[in-house]
């Protein structure tokens, strides 16, 4: 299931950077974001990613998230096989894109990197909530076009791709940070 996944991010992120603006994208039921709706009505906003000149990093980073899309949230877990929570996803990626290790806890990856504004947010970028009443409590990888794939918790099920203007995920914004290994040549969101 895992290489199904990874298969299915790369060849719409292969589509969408290379080929032509389509109007209405469709996305297989098995790897669209279950929750919350208004980031399914979104159709993907990492549809955004054609109209950015990723770096080779940073377009590595966004399909190794991508092809994670779907994968069983598991409180604690690190491996796709097994399932990841928020901090053990972000890491993996890291880890299999770019080679970079971070820590398995949210709140010490925030503290890593440079803080960048909101409206600064470039794909690859970090973005960080207060989920658990508790600052930088939950983290996601930002993709483009106000969306982020993150691992949200047991009751949402798997990872998924949100909007950052979600009332939820905007009540609970605590800030972004961009790491050395994504701060390349990309061009501003």
């Amino acid at each position: 299931m895992f290489k199904a996944q990874r298969l299915i991010g790369l060849v719409l992120l292969g589509a969408l950077c290379a080929g032509p603006a389509f109007a209405e994208p469709t996305v297989p039921p098995d790897i669209a974001p279950a929750k919350p709706a208004e980031a399914q009505d979104s159709a993907l906003g990492y549809l955004s990613l054609k109209t950015h000149q990723l770096s080779e990093k940073t377009s590595e980073l966004v399909m190794q998230a991508m092809g994670l899309i779907g994968v069983p949230y598991k409180y604690g877990g690190s491996r796709p096989e097994t399932g990841m929570d928020c901090s053990g996803f972000v890491s993996y990626v890291f880890r299999q894109a770019l080679n970079v290790n971070l820590p398995h806890n949210a709140s010490a990856i925030s503290r890593m990197g440079n803080t960048i504004k909101e409206n600064e947010l470039r794909p690859g970028d970090l973005v960080f909530f207060n989920t658990m009443r508790r600052a930088f409590s939950h983290v996601g990888i930002y993709i483009g076009n106000n969306q982020f794939i993150h691992a949200p918790s047991a009751s949402t099920g798997a990872i998924q791709i949100s909007d950052l203007r979600d009332q939820y995920w905007s009540r609970r914004f605590e800030g972004a940070r961009r790491l050395a290994a994504t701060n390349d040549t990309q061009q501003p969101n």
